[in-house]
């Protein structure tokens, strides 16, 4: 128990680590949560920094789910991996250090997924960027790869332990989406320009 513990705990603190905070202010000299959309995230990044840094913030928030996962593995195993993959993204969304403001996850769960599943973060990843191509909607993109996340990992036969994982990043990536939800159902929702 108390390695599971030293997982979670590791994984947590591994998420408070704001690559988009930390270059707002080294860059700019601004709290990136005050612009935008308000959030400590690739996207806002994006739009508030400009492409070179939303993408550099982006990968990252996904470094940081691999390694979270990495070091649960090795202190805890399959379980430990799985553990601290949650709690990467916990940290990530709801971190300590930024007065529990963060980001929304989405990358931070696709680097723990590309160590946990390959398979499902391939294919997610595929389907995340057919979608925002299409409709310029990165928060679209995002819930309805949040929605078809567990299911996928069912369908792949993966153990109830993984189907728990994704239920859970599922379920924390939708109650940080609920004010996108609510402006893509308005038409209100930003797009996003790619080029």
């Amino acid at each position: 128990m108390t390695r599971y513990i030293l997982c979670a705990v590791i994984g947590y603190l591994i998420g408070n680590i704001s690559p988009s905070y930390l270059l707002g202010r080294g860059t700019k000299n601004i709290d990136i949560r005050e612009h935008g959309s308000g959030n400590a995230g690739a996207t806002n990044t994006f739009r508030v920094l400009g492409s070179k840094m939303g993408l550099l913030v982006f990968l990252c928030d996904v470094l940081k789910g691999v390694v979270s996962v990495f070091i649960g593995r090795w202190i805890g195993g399959e379980y430990g991996g799985i553990i601290s993959a949650v709690s990467a993204v916990s940290g990530h969304n709801w971190p300590i250090v930024l007065g529990f403001k963060g980001g929304k996850g989405i990358a931070a769960s696709l680097g723990t997924l590309f160590i946990l599943a390959p398979d499902i973060a391939l294919i997610m990843f595929a389907i995340g960027v057919v979608i925002i191509l299409t409709t310029k909607y990165v928060s679209l993109a995002s819930i309805i790869t949040t929605i078809l996340l567990p299911i996928c990992i069912w369908i792949r036969g993966y153990s109830r332990a993984y189907i728990v994982y994704g239920v859970i990043i599922a379920a924390m990536a939708l109650y940080r989406h609920k004010s996108n939800i609510s402006r893509l159902i308005s038409g209100k929702e930003n797009k996003i320009k790619i080029f």
